[in-house]
């Protein structure tokens, strides 16, 4: 079964490192709940199986103006959702991420912003070093999520990249221009192109596609099989 440029994980047993391209947009809820998860699986499958993790760009709100959106009034445009609805969502994901140990507070997320800077900083954050981005990428989803931050704001990124062990002065430098962009727009290019059209998504060994934020034992599961699965003939790069 294919979905896109990707197939679906297989059943088989064989390699123990995996590259893990994790696609997402640090405005999505369900990218914490699904990077939790994933990283609890991890955890559970280790040291047997072990994997270098790249955060690649997707944005949910490319059009977003520079003020941004209140949340409630943008998710009713977008689904039709009311109040009531709303809540029971957030409700339902509070507790999914609770679970992986993330921490969704009610006053988290309540505007939404353009996040491409953010993208921008992340792909920076991976040439410098990989461990780094991941560090940064957490402090991300903490800002929006937890802790009602915007992330479009050039202050809040200098400042979470310096949380993150990245040089402050490079990332405002990075934020002040336009360094990244192109390479970004790339990626983001790449991964649509290749059937990515919903977040998190995430490809294993340039093969595999894993969609949404799932459960532990769901991301576990495809570990294993995917750990063992003879290589394709056809990679993506």
């Amino acid at each position: 079964m294919h979905d896109g440029g990707f197939s679906q994980p297989p059943s088989a047993f064989m390699s123990s490192h995996l590259r893990i391209d994790f696609v997402s947009d640090i405005s999505c809820p369900w990218c914490a709940v699904g990077l939790g998860a994933l990283e609890a699986a991890l955890k559970r499958v280790a040291p047997d199986i072990t994997a270098e993790l790249h955060f690649q760009p997707f944005e949910l709100n490319p059009d977003m103006p520079p003020e941004g959106q209140d949340a409630f009034e943008h998710l009713n445009q977008k689904y039709g959702s009311t109040r009531e609805q709303q809540a029971a969502n957030r409700e339902a994901i509070r507790a999914r991420g609770a679970a992986v140990g993330f921490e969704f507070r009610e006053s988290g997320r309540s505007r939404l912003y353009n996040t491409f800077d953010a993208h921008r900083l992340l792909h920076w954050a991976a040439l410098e070093d990989p461990a780094r981005q991941v560090a940064l990428k957490k402090a991300m989803l903490k800002a929006v999520h937890t802790d009602d931050e915007n992330p479009s704001d050039h202050e809040v990124l200098v400042r979470l990249a310096g949380e993150a062990g990245l040089d402050p002065q490079r990332a405002r430098a990075i934020l002040a221009g336009n360094e990244y962009a192109a390479e970004t727009r790339a990626r983001e290019r790449f991964y649509t192109n290749a059937g990515v059209h919903a977040v998190p998504a995430v490809v294993i060994d340039n093969q595999h596609l894993i969609s949404g934020g799932q459960p532990v034992e769901v991301f576990e599961r495809a570990l294993r099989q995917i750990a063992g699965a003879a290589p394709a003939a056809t990679a993506l790069a």
